[in-house]
């Protein structure tokens, strides 16, 4: 159930996260748009497909929980798991911190405005949905080897 829970957190905060991204944008004689940069386009894309897996995994734990089985049954399924577990949580920090660097280099140029603010809450909830997947990521790794050695 636990693990169900850090999914679920896992589907929620990427889905804030990449909302945020993509509504960041601003009128005016700038128009700045997170699909300017390069970094942010990354880390929206990353958050995209970290909330499609997620979202997948929620589903297959309901599937389980209701049926004993997962949707993908096959003798493969822990490590599949544990592999994306692990692929996505790489990819969210590199989203993320590449994303950082650029608000940094913004703020330190220009300064604080709300395009900038917007973008370091994306990227904050970002980071949270990091650790959720690094959480599911050991969680994954326990079932793999538990059975792996039954």
């Amino acid at each position: 159930m636990a693990a169900l829970g850090f999914r679920v957190s896992e589907v929620v905060l990427c889905l804030v996260s990449f909302s945020i991204m993509a509504a960041d944008k601003t009128k005016g004689w700038s128009g700045d748009s997170y699909d300017r940069y390069k970094e942010y386009r990354y880390c929206l894309a990353v958050n995209i497909i970290a909330f499609i897996y997620s979202a997948f995994e929620v589903c297959d734990a309901a599937c389980y929980i209701a049926k004993e089985t997962y949707m993908l049954n096959c003798g493969c399924h822990d490590i599949f798991v544990f592999s994306m577990d692990q692929l996505i949580a790489y990819l969210l920090m590199s989203a993320s911190s590449c994303a950082a660097t650029r608000v940094d280099d913004w703020i330190s140029n220009w300064g604080k405005d709300e395009f900038t603010q917007m973008a370091t809450a994306s990227i904050s909830v970002s980071f949270v949905a990091f650790v959720a997947f690094a959480v599911s990521a050991l969680i994954s790794s326990y079932r793999l080897f538990t059975h792996a050695s039954t």
